[in-house]
């Protein structure tokens, strides 16, 4: 297997980009960042199987648009970690920031820790292309916001027994795809068009494999964490805001 080392330290985000590009071009298997300190759109638009392991802190828009390559970041990350991803893997040994998955079509997405405001913003599904984002920790309000497809799962693992869950305008908007919340939710938090019930058991069956490999990442016991009790929030309707429009 084919390993490329390049130091980021002081380096503008344009010049290293053009690395890490030149290095898949060059076929490598691996590429090893070190010294990362908030270079912008690493991985962006990258194809391929390659993977790209992060060591520091990545800045916006980590993987957008990518299709098919890993990115393993040992550290936060910034706003945005993957922006219209289309296929891959990012892996978040950390927290990361706002609009985490915003518009993400595709692939999985998996911080152990903390996210910001507007998790899976416009998250969105074609046919079998599912985007997934499982969050370790917490997140803060506008959770899954104009969310149209795929799945988001919060599993507040700082919380032996998670409290309600209280951050405002839970999937405000939604009109597809569900977001499954360990722990109960409060329901003012709820946006508009979100509903919001206890989880069934086949229910916990389609994020069970996502838990699973969410663990095998961060050390968890993936039967702890589907023992507890879960909240399925998801769309009231395929058109929550129709009563805005007038039709002559």
């Amino acid at each position: 297997m084919s390993v490329v080392e390049i130091d980021a330290k002081g380096m503008h985000y344009t010049p290293l980009n053009k690395l890490i590009r030149q290095a898949v071009a060059d076929g490598v298997d691996e590429i090893v960042l070190k010294n990362v300190m908030g270079q912008r759109f690493i991985g962006d638009g990258l194809t391929g199987n390659v993977k790209i392991t992060v060591e520091g802190v990545p800045g916006g828009d980590l993987g957008m648009f990518m299709k098919g390559p890993t990115v393993i970041v040992k550290g936060n990350a910034d706003h945005a970690p993957g922006n219209t991803m289309d296929e891959g893997l990012i892996v978040i040994h950390g927290s990361s920031g706002d609009a985490t998955a915003h518009s993400m079509r595709g692939g999985r997405v998996y911080v152990r820790d903390d996210i910001g405001y507007r998790g899976g913003i416009h998250m969105k599904q074609y046919m079998e292309k599912r985007p997934v984002l499982v969050i370790g920790g917490n997140a803060r309000a506008f959770l899954g916001e104009f969310m149209a497809g795929g799945l988001i799962v919060l599993l507040r693992l700082g919380e032996k027994e998670p409290k309600p869950f209280a951050e405002m305008s839970l999937a405000s908007g939604i009109h597809g795809g569900a977001i499954y919340i360990r722990g109960p939710v409060e329901k003012w938090t709820l946006g508009i068009g979100a509903s919001a019930r206890e989880a069934t058991t086949e229910d916990l069956s389609v994020i069970e494999p996502f838990v699973k490999e969410f663990s095998e990442h961060f050390g968890y016991n993936p039967a702890d964490i589907l023992s507890s009790s879960f909240t399925r929030i998801a769309p009231v309707s395929a058109r929550p805001f129709a009563s805005k429009y007038i039709w002559e």
